[in-house]
């Protein structure tokens, strides 16, 4: 049973997934700070290069199985047409302005 984007604790991380969801690239753009940056399993990686990859050109889905620490981490089903679906874990950093700073991920 997934949790919708929407119910999620944090409504900026909602968005962030509704986002993803909808393959919405301005939605998603808009939720992140200037100089947001991520990491996939404990690499830095280069922020666009990498959603434009695995998110975009890939139809990236999130299914997410449980959220913590008040909705800022998260247990996700991930799917994309490249690597198909597995569990991940994903950690966000929200600014002070209600905008993504960071976001980590990598298999749960």
């Amino acid at each position: 049973m997934s949790i919708a984007p929407g119910k999620l604790s944090d409504p900026v991380v909602g968005a962030f997934v509704a986002a993803v969801n909808a393959h919405d690239r301005d939605a998603f753009g808009a939720l992140l700070t200037p100089d947001a940056a991520m990491a996939d399993d404990g690499s830095e990686r280069d922020l666009h290069d990498w959603v434009d990859r695995e998110i975009f050109s890939a139809n990236g889905h999130m299914d997410v199985h449980s959220e913590s620490d008040g909705g800022r981490a998260l247990v996700v089903d991930y799917r994309n047409d490249t690597w198909g679906e597995m569990r991940t874990a994903w950690r966000f950093t929200v600014s002070p302005d209600n905008r993504i700073s960071r976001f980590e991920t990598g298999q749960a």
